[in-house]
């Protein structure tokens, strides 16, 4: 009590120091005093209100703060000015601020409000970190310059940069922030914010008590952020193994005749005594350590011992650098589930539930498989989405434990199935770019649709693939009107752009140096394009994606390439168009002279159609197309092609049937994609006059004659968190339809490297990367008819993947690899086991305005024909999302 008194005392010692109300003589007046008798209290209408001493604040904004206002009666002495001082006080804006009276004339009051005000911020200074940490203080204690620096923005201040410190590990660091006044700007003030960070304090040792079901070993490991963990993932065996090396056998006995335990048992208090240097010690965080603790209550949760608790927990250091942590369980006993019942179900029978529950009699009791089972199943169906795909949005289920019995359990599963919602409006938000039809073509909850939770995320992914959003801020909102049975869906969504732009130069082998420049819109609009008021800096909007590209190094290589895909062509179903033109020439050049010796022509044009199907399911697409290519050479000698001077004609037909389940395009976590493709030439043999195998090859290829296949897959699964494993697999092959022609020196196969073109628009070569042998290396010759590349190809590859940053201005992650691939000139010689084989790690970043970029660094374990070593460490570069 006496404290309390103090404390009270002490505060209004500090109030009356600082806020006075002040009548009597003004010592700034010299007009002389004000006389009032405070014996006598007297009412007074204000005359008029005066604000002194203010430099930045509004007059007019603090007097009405103050509650005074002219014409208003109040008494002198009286409560009306306690309490104007109060209010101004509690603004915390100000420093010190009196009122007194200036004039007295009858019953009217002429009132003066005198205040300082407190200084503001022109600047802060960070003293005793590194800039990157400075930068990370700065967005946590988010000062502004201009802001009023009162006590409270002064703690929080230090508040904020040591619970920062803290979260990184520094739990004895000292922050002392001072203000400090500004000798240029008249009351302002600048804040020096000075850091002691002392040692990283991290936690050397978890110790556990009580627990007999698990080792402390095991419930370490269970403590993600908390616990000691491997610097990487080594198996057991190679840790047993090394625990044996690390370990004498005499230090073991030693542990164990002082201990009477178990050589087992020695080496796990080895292993929580002895600071290996394969291990890292976590740094300590509170609010992780208490996630942790959260976490381990829920790993005895699931194996069955519901009653576990934590009964003490106690942190206390050992060092300045080093903490130990003492934990005290209680496991309880082992339960099972014994008896499940349902009630309130009209829907579905007892049985059609069990069934999707998937849990027997005599399993190991787990609530949280239990509620997974009900409510959110990622592996598998579960009883919400059971009810929830068929419109049942209010329905709920919650578990009840109706007995418990020993170590075994009862539960009813007491259902409200509700009543069917049906979809009244969708609601479209975010979209600054994209017109709302290109959305609203791609939805699958539209209005007066039974709401269905797997056709909201089927949606979510559509938008996602559609690649004008951040696919991590695709937000699906229901808002449930129980009432009237209906539900409103909103599509919160954050526009990305992914329009990107190819300024580049390098070195083009045989062409020398090339330069590049290529645009390319994806979200671009045709029907604006005549209406500049419905741009947006360009006409873009409708979904429709418009590239162009140019590279050139001179007289000696130009190229020029369009593309046109309009997604929905009608604009009623999801048929796809696409139209694109390339010119390519490449010649040869006697500088001395400077004429042309020899050239190498490309044209192309190709035309598709695609659209989606519902059978086998709705994931695939079919896409049918013609093209041509023709191929000018007069004297041309610089590639293994097998003539010289001559023109070759490829008339194709294309088809591809594909099934793309792949929830994002930039960083799949889960999903697949699976395409077969095919060309075919008319088989001009059946009809041409000629003898194949004695004309010149000039002849022969005048019309190319061939098919071509192409198989590509690709599966993702998240393995932990964000880790994700993608599985690929790709084939080729180039074939005749008789032995009496050959497949001719277009469209081949070439193997090795990056893979960085995709295709060779010069030869229809498909250029097929495999990291860790040089660029085309793996690639056949036909030495007889002096032909370069392959018939035949396969690649496999494994590939860890872990994001750095899922942020829209870039998608960064780290990968590691494994993979193997051959290529063959002839059917014969394939060998499915015969595979050139690599491994390695790399980085891909992503950035919108730029597209996908990667280095690998990789190694080959094989030799390439031609060479006597393996291919050994090979770095490679790459530019867009390769095909294979």
């Amino acid at each position: 009590m006496k404290k309390i008194l103090i404390v009270v005392l002490a505060m209004a010692a500090i109030y009356e120091a600082q806020s006075q109300v002040v009548f009597g003589r003004n010592q700034g007046n010299s007009s002389g005093g004000v006389s009032i008798n405070y014996s006598s209290p007297k009412e007074y209408e204000i005359a008029d209100i005066e604000v002194r001493g203010v430099q930045f604040l509004d007059n007019n904004a603090l007097i009405s703060l103050s509650g005074l206002r002219v014409g208003d009666k109040i008494k002198v002495p009286g409560d009306e000015i306690t309490s104007a001082i109060k209010k101004l006080w509690n603004q915390g804006i100000i420093g010190n601020v009196s009122i007194y009276a200036s004039k007295v004339e009858g019953d009217k009051i002429w009132l003066v409000i005198e205040l300082t005000e407190r200084p503001r911020l022109t600047k802060y200074v960070i003293e005793g970190v590194g800039k990157s940490r400075q930068g990370e203080i700065e967005e946590k204690i988010g000062l502004i310059r201009g802001k009023v620096l009162t006590d409270v923005v002064v703690k929080n201040t230090e508040l904020a940069v040591m619970k920062y410190m803290e979260s990184k590990g520094f739990l004895n660091a000292e922050v002392n922030v001072i203000q400090q006044n500004d000798t240029v700007l008249r009351n302002s003030a600048y804040l020096k914010i000075t850091i002691d960070k002392g040692q990283k304090v991290k936690i050397r040792n978890i110790q556990f008590d009580g627990n007999e079901q698990f080792t402390s070993a095991k419930l370490r490991k269970k403590l993600k952020s908390t616990g000691m963990v491997p610097k990487f993932a080594l198996p057991t065996e190679i840790i047993e193994t090394t625990a044996k090396l690390i370990w004498p056998p005499n230090l073991i006995d030693f542990v164990k005749g002082s201990k009477k335990t178990s050589k087992e048992e020695a080496r796990e208090y080895l292993a929580t005594h002895v600071n290996l240097n394969f291990f890292k010690s976590a740094k300590f965080v509170e609010e992780d350590y208490e996630a942790d603790k959260d976490l381990l209550i829920g790993f005895y949760n699931s194996k069955g011992y519901r009653d576990a608790a934590i009964v003490t927990d106690t942190t206390y250091d050992i060092s300045n650098k080093f903490m130990n942590i003492d934990i005290s369980v209680e496991e309880g006993n082992k339960y099972y589930f014994r008896d499940i019942s349902w009630s309130g179900n009209y829907i579905y029978t007892d049985d059609q539930l069990q069934r999707v529950l998937g849990i027997e009699k005599g399993d190991v009791y787990d609530l949280d498989l239990v509620n997974k089972k009900l409510n959110f199943n990622p592996n598998g169906a579960d009883i919400s989405s059971l009810y929830m795909d068929d419109g049942y949005l209010f329905f709920s289920i919650t578990p009840v434990e109706v007995r418990v019995a020993q170590d075994s359990i009862d539960l009813e599963m007491r259902i409200y199935e509700g009543a069917q919602a049906t979809i009244d409006k969708v609601i479209i938000s975010g979209n600054d770019k994209t017109n709302d039809h290109v959305i609203l073509r791609e939805l699958r909850t539209r209005p007066g649709d039974k709401f269905s939770r797997a056709e909201l995320i089927r949606t979510q992914r559509e938008l996602s693939q559609l690649g004008y959003f951040d696919p991590e801020q695709v937000n699906p909102v229901p808002i449930p009107d129980p009432i009237n049975e209906t539900v409103d869906i909103e599509w919160q969504l954050v526009e990305r752009s992914n329009d990107q732009i190819e300024l580049s130069g390098g070195w083009g082998g045989a062409f020398g140096f090339v330069g590049t420049f290529g645009v390319t819109f994806n979200n671009f609009s045709v029907r604006n394009i005549t209406k500049p008021e419905h741009w947006r800096g360009l006409p873009v909007g409708d979904g429709q994606s418009l590239s162009l590209r140019f590279q050139a190094n001179g007289r000696n290589f130009q190229s020029y390439s369009f593309s046109f895909v309009e997604p929905w062509l009608g604009g009623r179903k999801p048929n796809s168009f696409g139209l694109s033109f390339s010119k390519s020439i490449q010649r040869s050049i006697d500088r001395v002279r400077d004429v042309t010796l020899g050239w190498l022509k490309v044209t192309g044009i190709s035309a598709s159609l695609g659209r989606r199907v519902r059978w086998p399911d709705d994931f695939f697409t079919v896409s049918t197309g013609v093209s041509y290519q023709r191929y000018d050479l007069f004297q041309f000698n610089s590639r293994s092609l097998g003539f010289a001077t001559g023109d070759a004609n490829s008339f194709t037909f294309n088809t591809t049937f594909a099934r793309n389940s792949i929830n994002q395009p930039m960083y799949p976590q889960n999903g697949s994609s699976i395409s077969l493709s095919a060309s075919f030439t008319p088989p001009y043999s059946l009809w041409r006059d000629l003898d194949y195998e004695n004309a010149a090859p000039e002849d022969r290829y005048k019309w190319l004659e061939y098919h071509k296949w192409n198989f590509d897959s690709k599966y993702y699964l998240t393995l932990t968190g964000k880790l994700v494993l993608e599985a690929r697999a790709h084939f080729g092959y180039l074939g005749t339809y008789t032995s009496k022609t050959d497949v001719g020196p277009f469209e081949r196969f070439q193997l090795g490297g990056s893979g960085l073109t995709g295709q060779n628009f010069l030869l229809g070569t498909d250029i097929v990367g495999l990291r860790g042998y040089p660029d085309n290396s793996i690639t056949p010759i036909d030495r007889v008819n002096n032909i370069e590349g392959g018939t035949l190809f396969n690649k496999y590859v494994m590939e860890l993947r872990y994001p750095i940053s899922l942020a829209q201005s870039a998608t960064i992650y780290a990968l590691t690899f494994v993979e193997g691939g051959n290529n063959w000139d002839r059917f014969a010689e394939f060998n499915p086991y015969n595979i050139k084989k690599s491994a390695g790690l790399g980085l891909r970043i992503f950035m919108p305005a730029f597209g996908l970029m990667g280095i690998d660094w990789a190694y080959g374990f094989d030799r390439v024909d031609g060479t006597l070593e393996n291919a050994g460490p090979q770095f490679h570069f790459s530019i867009g999302q390769q095909i294979r």
